[in-house]
């Protein structure tokens, strides 16, 4: 069976078809035929090679996917066969106590689909019947495919994590990637006032069009943390999301808000960072890590997502066999939300 991915770690060229096992569905489990894939920027991580983190080679990039079940396990009843469905690409063992309590997302043998298991940029997947949803009709399977990993990460580190309250400032540094278009979208539902910083004004009507209140455009004349300081009329941003790192976090905290929260959600831009805690204690603050989602808060803001509330931005779509042109464009610095791959055969 084909997926695209790579057989070494390591830069864009060592992107390429590869050829692995056709996934056989075992009890409690559904094979998803991929009608469409979408990458992430753990798929970039992923192929340079994650320190800790063992995958099998060859190894399938893509941790979003959408597609029709083909056939089921045993034990698997509510699911017919053709039906249209997305997946969870979030999984846990559903045994531990983080589990019992319906905590998934701390469940000690967590995973994501793409990077500890093969991904979903191929023919066929075989996942448990807890990460198989129901796509709702009034989206397509490439819309399907853009909308869960991104999605469930915003939702629970606002909405959670961040505990965003109707009436607060909430920034977003970083403005093209799928996680900031999902970002902006549900800081808005949840009733806050958002502003989304970024060092290229490049996306900065796209983002208003999102339903951003302000765009900031950062540089060394105005860094991050004074740009976001004289947004907030020199109160401080209640909510952060930060998923910069090392260029960013230490500007963050220093724009907060009394009790305010910096949510770091991901590293792309480097994971060691050094910071001046007298801010963190003095503005009684906090910085929060936060990732994925647990089962409830997926399906909650799946029910978003059907009901309209949030939408999915695909960036841009391309077919099965361009798969290194698509990871390259993912790539670019020009990206606005998620690329999408169609499955073969779409």
């Amino acid at each position: 069976m084909r997926g695209f991915g790579f057989e070494e770690h390591g830069g864009l060229e060592r992107l390429k078809f590869v050829e692995v096992h056709e996934p056989r569905v075992g009890p409690g489990g559904v094979r998803v035929r991929i009608r469409a894939a979408a990458f992430n920027r753990l798929d970039r991580f992923t192929l340079t090679g994650i320190p800790g983190v063992t995958v099998e080679r060859p190894h399938v990039l893509g941790s979003d996917g959408a597609g029709v079940v083909e056939s089921v396990g045993e034990r698997v009843e509510d699911l017919a066969v053709g039906a249209r469905v997305l997946l969870n690409p979030g999984m846990w063992d559903g045994t531990c106590a983080a589990c019992q309590r319906h905590e998934e997302a701390l469940c000690r043998e967590y995973r994501i689909v793409g990077e500890h298991t093969q991904g979903t940029a191929t023919e066929l997947i075989v996942v448990p019947r807890r990460n198989v949803r129901a796509l709702p009709e009034s989206l397509s399977f490439e819309q399907g495919a853009a909308a869960p990993l991104v999605f469930q990460t915003a939702w629970r580190a606002l909405s959670t994590v961040g505990a965003v309250k109707p009436g607060e400032r909430v920034a977003i540094v970083g403005s093209g990637g799928g996680v900031a278009t999902a970002a902006v979208q549900v800081a808005k539902l949840l009733g806050g006032r958002v502003a989304v910083a970024a060092r290229t004004a490049r996306h900065r009507e796209k983002i208003l069009a999102l339903g951003a209140d302000a765009f900031l455009a950062y540089d060394e004349a105005m860094p991050l943390d004074r740009a976001l300081w004289q947004w907030s009329e020199k109160q401080g941003v209640d909510v952060i999301f930060d998923s910069v790192g090392a260029p960013t976090l230490g500007r963050s905290l220093r724009a907060i808000a009394r009790g305010g929260r910096v949510v770091v959600i991901g590293a792309t831009a480097g994971p060691v960072v050094e910071l001046d805690v007298r801010t963190l204690f003095w503005r009684q603050g906090s910085i929060r890590g936060s990732t994925m989602a647990s089962a409830a808060e997926f399906d909650q803001v799946l029910g978003h997502l059907e009901a309209g509330r949030l939408r999915a931005v695909v960036d841009s779509k391309f077919g099965f066999e361009q798969g290194v042109e698509a990871f390259r464009h993912f790539d670019s610095g020009g990206l606005f939300g998620k690329v999408v791959l169609g499955g073969p055969g779409t």
